[in-house]
C-alpha cells in the first residue's frame, strides 16, 4: 500500500499533489509499454532478452536448468490473405490470451516477432517443456477462430531446447539454436514439436523414460 502523498511546507489541500499522483501513473504506463507487446500483452523482444539473461545468470550460479519455447504459426500468410490482416490481429490476441492461461505465473511469454513467439520456462527440464509444448500445441489447434461464418483451423511449430551450467553461450544464440528446432519442424511437414536428441538432455532420468521419450522422437521424426 503505498504512503499518502504529501508536499513539504503545503496543507492538505496542495493543488500540486493531483498533478503528481497523475505523472506517476502515466511513468508506471509507460514503463509497462516499453516491456509489453500492445497487440497480445505479452511481453515484448526487450524483456525477452533481459529474462533470458537473468535465468543464464540464475543456472550459472545455482545449477539446474530453463527451457525455451519457441513457436510459430502455420501458414498465417495465406490467413491474411484470405481473411484479412485484422483477423490476423485476432487470431494473435486470442493465442496471447490462450498462452498466458496455459503457462505457471513464473513463466514469461512473448511476442519474438509477427506470429512467432517464445515461452521462457524457469526451472525446467528438456521434458517436461516438450510435454507443456505438445498440450500448447493441441490448444491451439481447439481454438475457435470464425471467420466468414465457419471455423478456420489453426496449428503452430514449436522448436524446445534446454540451458544447464554447461552451456556459455548468449539468449540470441541460445534463441537461435531453438530456432532450428522450430525449423525442423516446419520442415517436416509442421503442426508438431522438434528438440534436441533426447539421450544427450537425459540427465537423471531412469532407463524407462529414456526410452519411452526416445521413441516419442523417433514418432515425431518419422511422422
Amino acid at each position: 500500500m503505498s504512503k499518502p502523498r504529501h508536499c513539504p511546507g503545503c496543507d492538505d489541500g496542495c493543488q500540486y499533489l493531483g498533478e503528481i499522483g497523475e505523472l506517476r501513473e502515466k511513468v508506471n504506463e509507460l514503463s509497462e509499454q516499453v516491456l509489453t507487446d500492445a497487440l497480445t500483452g505479452l511481453y515484448n523482444y526487450r524483456h525477452l532478452i533481459w529474462a533470458m539473461n537473468q535465468e543464464i545468470e540464475r543456472v550459472h550460479r545455482s545449477g539446474g536448468a530453463f527451457s525455451v519455447i519457441m513457436l510459430d504459426f502455420d501458414n498465417f500468410k495465406t490467413l491474411n490473405d484470405r481473411y484479412g490482416h485484422e483477423f490476423g490481429n485476432q487470431v494473435l490476441k486470442a493465442a496471447g490470451t490462450f498462452f498466458q492461461r496455459s503457462l505457471r505465473k513464473l513463466d514469461i511469454p512473448c511476442r519474438f516477432g509477427g506470429e512467432e513467439f517464445v515461452l521462457v520456462l524457469p526451472s525446467t527440464e528438456l521434458r517436461d517443456a516438450i510435454a507443456l509444448a505438445e498440450r500448447i500445441r493441441e490448444g491451439v489447434a481447439r481454438m475457435q477462430m470464425q471467420a466468414d461464418g465457419q471455423r478456420v483451423p489453426l496449428s503452430i511449430s514449436m522448436g524446445v531446447d534446454v540451458y544447464r551450467a554447461s552451456d556459455r553461450i548468449s539468449p540470441d544464440v541460445f534463441l537461435d539454436r531453438a530456432d532450428q528446432y522450430l525449423l525442423q519442424a516446419k520442415q517436416s511437414g509442421k503442426n508438431r514439436v522438434h528438440y534436441p536428441q533426447m539421450a544427450d538432455a537425459a540427465d537423471g532420468m531412469s532407463a524407462d523414460e529414456r526410452s519411452a521419450l526416445m521413441d516419442g522422437f523417433d514418432r515425431d521424426r518419422s511422422a
